[in-house]
């Protein structure tokens, strides 16, 4: 159903914008009552404009000049606005020409100013999209795709330091790196360069990786810690302690002693088997004897690793 709005003016602005605007708003599928439009000889101006007019309205278009302000029909047909507002909820439109003064009784209403009587368009369309209930607020578009992805909570990081790490050793895991080259992981993502050294420096600080710092500009080459990859895998690896058990199994109930075999064996990516080996040798469990070429041999492991097993 087209909205009906009531266009309370002066004569004086009839011809000079009143009808003008009036037509354009019909033509936008608004019922414009405009008096010239409605009213025959022999009318009655009380029942057309306070039953017809202000009733009907939906919402009520005060067209406010120096010509308008101070005529007494306009005063009395915004009191009748106002009333008609209070009774039904009717919306208010002042439009304001001219640098006429505003009354007070719409002062707290929001207005359009009108500066240009011939060109309005982009105020036009402001009272259109008023007078349908639609603002002019932009769409709301996607968040970054780094925002996106699914991450899980990593205890003192951000959103944004848990992506980076997130990503640091998926590669690491993918690949079995040594060392991560930021400028070419994230590359082809759309994290800002500024919140990738800043996390970088956080992550650096809180133990998660070790930043290489070389002369000039970062952002700088890093490598993952023990206790990065190991909140990385406490966060995202669903069998995690399986996984960490099945490496026991291997080297308590099978000897097998190279990480490799152990890879093969229990079906984990190697640099996961590194890292859990890594762990054991931190904690007391294991003595490791590293090859150049990335082979680790386990030579000793002590009795708690068994009773890991119990």
């Amino acid at each position: 159903m087209n909205p009906k709005v009531f266009v309370s003016h002066a004569s004086e602005d009839k011809e000079r914008f009143v009808l003008d605007f009036a037509r354009k708003l019909r033509d936008s599928g608004i019922d414009a009552w405009l008096d010239k439009w409605e009213m025959l000889p022999g009318d009655s101006l009380v029942e057309k404009i306070f039953e017809e007019g202000l009733k009907e309205a939906s919402a009520i278009i005060i067209v406010l000049s120096s010509n308008s302000v101070n005529k007494a029909w306009v005063k009395e047909e915004l009191n009748a606005s106002i009333m008609a507002k209070l009774n039904k909820g009717s919306k208010i439109i002042p439009v304001v020409l001219d640098d006429s003064d505003v009354p007070e009784s719409l002062k707290s209403t929001l207005w359009e100013k009108i500066n240009d009587l011939k060109n309005y368009d982009d105020s036009f369309q402001r009272i259109v999209a008023s007078i349908f209930g639609q603002n002019t607020k932009p769409a709301l578009g996607s968040p970054p795709s780094y925002i996106q992805k699914q991450l899980f909570d990593i205890p003192g990081l951000t959103k944004i330091d848990n992506l980076i790490l997130k990503m640091s050793c998926e590669a690491d895991i993918k690949d079995n790196r040594i060392i991560v080259e930021p400028t070419d992981l994230f590359s082809s993502t759309d994290i800002p360069a500024s919140e990738l050294e800043d996390a970088l420096e956080v992550l650096d600080q809180h133990g998660f990786i070790e930043l290489s710092r070389h002369l000039g500009p970062g952002p700088y080459h890093y490598r993952i810690t023990l206790y990065g990859m190991d909140q990385y895998a406490k966060a995202y690896i669903e069998n995690y302690e399986e996984v960490k058990r099945n490496v026991v199994v291997a080297l308590v109930n099978k000897d097998l002693s190279e990480n490799r075999s152990i890879s093969e064996e229990i079906h984990a990516p190697i640099r996961i088997v590194n890292h859990i080996l890594d762990l054991f040798e931190n904690n007391g469990l294991v003595k490791l004897a590293k090859e150049m070429g990335g082979g680790v041999h386990v030579y000793n492991f002590s009795p708690s690793l068994k009773r890991a097993l119990r």
